[in-house]
């Protein structure tokens, strides 16, 4: 089993990828990767909007302090895509309201 990072996750060990949805769309997750990690690896930066100006947003400190980061995990709102360990057969949505963000987060 790889080692243990310090918020609970594992490292990658090259093991079978696990598939999440993505706003529909199939992406994969290598052992141990956060959620932000494969849907950054999958080319997707942003998959939420500011609420003021309406800007993108997606990772961005990578390690929960920022929350730029949030998106919606298995119909639970508002998780850190940073530190949500990936999971087979997860269902992520988008923060886009009345829409799915595309493979560039717009």
């Amino acid at each position: 089993m790889p080692p243990e990072t310090p918020s609970g996750t594992r490292r990658p060990d090259g093991g079978h990828p696990c598939r999440l949805s993505f706003d529909g769309r199939t992406i994969h997750a290598r052992p141990g990767q956060t959620v932000g990690a494969a849907l950054v690896a999958a080319g997707v930066v942003a998959w939420r909007a500011t609420r003021a100006a309406g800007r993108p947003r997606g990772l961005f400190c990578g390690i929960g302090v920022c929350y730029d980061c949030l998106i919606t995990v298995d119909g639970r709102p508002d998780q850190r895509a940073c530190l949500v360990p990936a999971a087979d057969g997860m269902r992520l949505e988008t923060g886009l309201p009345g829409r799915a963000a595309d493979a560039r987060g717009r």
